[in-house]
């Protein structure tokens, strides 16, 4: 049995808590010795088998033309508003001399030639993008090897030279491209602070002990550390996309020390029955420790699920992100109970500020019971999901309209991946992105690259270079480089649009379904439209055309799980009919902040944006196993005092309200954790940050308080309805059995069973 099991455990953790901490101080210090060895940096490789987009980096890639390695580019301005790049002026002298000095930085393969081009005059300049029509605005594109050969050095190597360059030439320089995105410091590191100080406040309350609320956050770093230095070993072996980093420790600092709370929450209850440490911590992880690793699971399953996908860089980083929350599982069932081993009676007892905090609060009744039993926090959510259960109706119908109505804007939904242009105005890649649209259009931003083999045809690409600079959503093309040794020629294409523009993507795929096919004909040519733009557009296609089947793979898996844990066919058809409710409103509510605007300034966000095409697959995967988490402990609470009492109308206000300040204290840590990465620079980030809090407090709230104890009373005695011949197939094991948590009192018998 896995309850026994996380007893033996959970008890010898805190009998020799020295050993168990010391065996994760070696952990961790061996996982971040092997990241200092051994580790590598993220890298994002937003390509997919089969897509069109890498049929073009594979020509790319043979022609050899250096247009598969990293780029960056310096964007130039003269300072005296009334100079130009067409006068024989220092502007000019001095665009001459930061080409130079560019040209020569480490690992620099070349650069753009916008002086060599003011010296030519004619179609270079109108066709290249390197000057704007009026001579203002000047673009050195700088080419770099592969970013395997490269590091972080690289990009400080062009941030330096570029601030010395400021203080001595009579430009505006700024600085953008891929180069940046792939080698910046990656948020974080403020936002984690901001999230572990707000847990610590968040738990200090809920128990009034300094003591119980260090507990939980020191667990979370341990597991945190060992967990994020894994996945940079990883990062060494594979590509590990850059939001990996970012995303586990959001979620691993969420999920850790909500698990944390979970399990101290209940040694506090044992400790005050009279149960010695040891004994209590025992019971807590053999109670509360089961949903832990139950949830804990179900997440992980659910992110690997996203390999349905078939996208290499989303199944890596659901990989990264599934070994931080195994780590924090395991941290919970071993490290958490040498801590309340190490801690002794004392977590127990309530501090004096915590008692002060606790009086003021619960006032004469507080003052009567202990505040370990929860009895006082109980009153009140008792009071409440007694009051629901008194009128399911008009709850359950008014809390579903409410998430229906947040869930409308998803049918607007419009996937893709912000651009440098939703950066705030204080980095130098917005500033450098604005000035390329200013002079030369919005398109110049992300231009396309058609790579095309000529072979058999030595006329295709006069009529692929005509067609494609007759289509209404291209502005310019850039001269054809042929490469002799294979004859694949490149085509840099400019759109009309910018990047994130759904536009640019209609341009895409007209350029691949009308006006390629047309210009080569049936002949053995072959021509395949790349680049990032092109890249991400596939990547979002393809994850829109699979979602629905990871979806359905999901919801299936959870259906069954709940279904052995309860032993019922309402409950868990209820649990994943109520989760997708909320993560629906999540989807909506994140759609009219970054697509409509909708308070996006409240979060930092400077400009409407799609959602990032990958983000609703990880969220849909991480939230329904995070729901599970809140689902199967309040569940398994309500489960108990039904087989103790046999009375349904009672077991629901007492499994709930039991649990109420737990989960809602939980929710309060995780929604401060997410929304501290909500406020980051990066739009990916907001939208992780903000999706995932908006999600927890919508299932911790609306969901486990109103519409749960409302749909329990309206199904009544059905809740634990499950067919004989159904109950004689399903295994009875560690899953399947024992959802009583404490094990006090005999099972009435079921009925309608």
């Amino acid at each position: 049995m896995l309850s026994k099991a996380l007893l033996r455990l959970g008890a010898s953790a805190a009998r020799h808590p020295w050993r168990v901490i010391a065996a994760w101080l070696v952990a961790a210090t061996l996982a971040v010795l092997a990241a200092v060895a051994f580790g590598g940096r993220t890298a994002d490789s937003m390509t997919a088998p089969g897509l069109d987009s890498q049929q073009a980096a594979q020509l790319i890639e043979r022609a050899g033309t250096g247009q598969e390695g990293m780029t960056a580019q310096v964007v130039v301005t003269p300072l005296d508003g009334a100079a130009t790049f067409f006068d024989h002026g220092s502007a000019r002298t001095a665009l001459t001399r930061l080409q130079t000095e560019v040209k020569r930085l480490p690992h620099v393969l070349g650069t753009s030639d916008p002086a060599g081009a003011l010296d030519a005059r004619g179609d270079t300049i109108a066709h290249g993008g390197l000057v704007s029509a009026d001579g203002r605005i000047a673009v050195v594109r700088v080419q770099y090897p592969d970013q395997s050969r490269l590091s972080a050095k690289d990009l400080d190597a062009l941030v330096d030279l570029g601030d010395r360059l400021r203080a001595e030439l009579p430009l505006r320089i700024e600085m953008g491209g891929n180069l940046f995105y792939a080698f910046s410091d990656p948020d974080g590191g403020a936002s984690e602070l901001i999230g572990l100080l707000a847990a610590a406040a968040i738990l200090f309350l809920a128990f009034g002990s300094l003591v119980a609320a260090a507990l939980p956050i020191g667990m979370a770093v341990f597991g945190l550390t060992v967990g994020v230095a894994t996945m940079t070993v990883l990062a060494g072996v594979t590509d590990v996309p850059t939001f990996a980093p970012v995303l586990g420790s959001m979620v691993g600092l969420g999920v850790g020390i909500d698990y944390a709370l979970f399990v101290l929450a209940r040694h506090r209850e044992y400790l005050a029955r009279g149960l010695n440490p040891h004994e209590a911590a025992g019971q807590a992880v053999a109670t509360a420790g089961r949903p832990v690793v139950f949830a804990g699971g179900t997440v992980v399953v659910s992110i690997l699920g996203m390999a349905v996908a078939n996208v290499p860089f989303m199944t890596v980083g659901g990989l990264a992100v599934s070994i931080v929350v195994l780590t924090m599982v395991l941290a919970s069932v071993t490290l958490l109970p040498a801590f309340l081993g190490a801690a002794g009676p004392r977590l127990a007892r309530v501090g004096r500020i915590g008692r002060a905090l606790q009086t003021r609060k619960l006032g004469r009744l507080a003052r009567r019971r202990h505040p370990a039993a929860g009895s006082a926090h109980a009153a009140g959510w008792r009071r409440w999901i007694g009051h629901v259960s008194q009128h399911p109706v008009p709850y359950a119908v008014g809390a579903a309209g409410l998430l229906l109505t947040a869930t409308l804007p998803v049918l607007g939904l419009r996937v893709g991946l912000p651009d440098d242009g939703s950066l705030p105005h204080s980095r130098t890649e917005r500033r450098a992105y604005d000035l390329v649209a200013e002079g030369f259009g919005p398109g110049a931003n992300g231009p396309l690259v058609i790579a095309a083999d000529p072979t058999g045809d030595p006329g295709v690409l006069d009529r692929l270079v005509g067609a494609v600079a007759a289509d209404p959503g291209i502005a310019s093309v850039a001269p054809t480089h042929i490469d002799r040794a294979t004859g694949i020629a490149t085509l840099v294409v400019f759109p009309t649009t910018s990047p994130q523009d759904k536009a640019t993507a209609d341009t895409i795929a007209r350029l691949r379904t009308d006006v390629l096919p047309m210009a080569i004909g049936h002949g053995p040519a072959r021509a395949h439209v790349g680049g990032a733009a092109a890249s991400l557009s596939d990547v979002g296609q393809r994850t829109s055309q699979r979602l629905p089947v990871f979806v359905a793979a999901v919801l299936a898996m959870s259906f069954l799980l709940l279904m052995l844990v309860f032993r019922s066919i309402l409950v868990p058809l209820k649990a994943v009919l109520l989760n997708l409710l909320s993560i629906g409103a999540a989807y909506g509510i994140m759609v009219a902040v970054f697509q409509w605007g909708w308070g996006g300034a409240l979060i930092g966000l400077e400009a409407t944006v799609p959602i990032v095409s990958f983000i609703p697959m990880f969220l849909f995967a991480i939230l329904f196993g995070l729901s599970m988490d809140y689902e199967v402990f309040l569940l398994s609470r309500v489960r108990e005092e039904y087989l103790r009492t046999g009375d349904n109308g009672t077991a629901i206000v007492e499994g709930v309200s039991r649990t109420a300040r737990i989960i809602t204290s939980a929710a309060l840590i995780m929604v401060a954790v997410f929304l501290s990465f909500a406020v980051a620079d990066d739009p990916s980030t907001k939208m992780f940050g903000l999706g995932l809090a908006t999600a927890i407090f919508i299932d911790a709230t609306v969901v486990r308080m109103v519409l749960v104890p409302a749909t329990m009373t309206l199904l009544g005695r059905t809740n634990w309805w499950l067919p004989k011949w159904l109950d004689r197939m399903l295994p009875r094991g560690p899953v399947g059995t024992d959802v009583q948590s404490t094990g006090e009192a005999p099972r009435p018998r079921l009925v309608d069973r």
